[in-house]
């Protein structure tokens, strides 16, 4: 068993500086018949170039991985999952949760191509930052070992590899008949509104528009998405004139 950790290098832009810094390099580590690990056994190679995960030399390391855990720059996301599709890799990958509105995404949800992981906002155990990093607010603390931590919770774990949650249903326990004042209808779509995954009925046959962050426990056997936030008349689902924050158009499946 083989493990690779590349590492990329910004170079420096500064025009008037002559040191255009270092290099990126990797990391590979094979795994022997020892149990114990031993730091000798780590082989560090340097990159030709600065490391980009675009580079004939990335790209290199890429084709021979069968799974890539990692956390891309999101201003670069689409590109990054698209280059990870392309090459039929099996992913873990942290994104932000708003990267599941890129009909790009979306459409690799609605195809059960891709799907979300297990944790979801700061269920998302953190990231480990430097010293110089200040600490701030609910979403920083300092583990056992002494390590600085961040828990964003804007960041979710999409991912192609199955996990239990997608294929555990979602306990519906409210009605719409005789509740139908709560379920109010868009203007541009026939589909009732939803303001929370708890909240979907178990006994309405139509289509329903439900928050994005109910891809979270979305079940595919259980639910068929129609599309993305859009009515018929290509505009965002309104409801009396307003538009709430961008909605999936589901179905439930066990209601034909």
């Amino acid at each position: 068993k083989k493990l690779i950790a590349s590492c990329y290098v910004e170079k420096n832009v500064d025009l008037f500086s002559n040191d255009m810094g270092k290099n990126g390099f990797y990391c590979e580590y094979i795994k022997s018949n020892d149990e114990n690990f031993i730091l000798n056994d780590i082989n560090i190679s340097p990159f030709d170039g600065d490391g980009d995960f675009r580079s004939p030399e990335s790209i290199e390391l890429l084709k021979k991985s069968d799974i890539v855990v990692t956390n891309p720059p999101f201003s670069l996301f689409r590109e990054y999952l698209d280059q990870l599709i392309k090459y039929d890799k099996k992913f873990l990958i942290i994104a932000n949760i708003n990267s599941i509105t890129y009909k790009e995404v979306f459409g690799l949800i609605k195809e059960n191509k891709v799907w979300l992981g297990v944790h979801l906002g700061r269920g998302v155990s953190g990231f480990i930052v430097p010293e110089h990093y200040e600490l701030y607010g609910t979403e920083a603390r300092i583990d056992d070992n002494g390590n600085r931590i961040v828990s964003p919770n804007n960041c979710l774990w999409l991912t192609n590899l199955d996990n239990f949650i997608r294929h555990e249903d979602i306990p519906l326990t409210k009605k719409y008949f005789g509740n139908e004042d709560e379920y109010p209808k868009y203007d541009n779509y026939d589909a009732i509104n939803i303001n929370k995954t708890k909240d979907i009925p178990s006994d309405y046959k139509g289509v329903m528009g439900v928050p994005i962050t109910f891809l979270h426990k979305f079940n595919p056997e259980q639910f068929e998405l129609i599309k993305f936030r859009k009515g018929m008349d290509g505009k965002d689902l309104s409801i009396n004139g307003k538009c709430p924050y961008f909605r999936i158009l589901i179905k439930n499946k066990r209601l034909r």
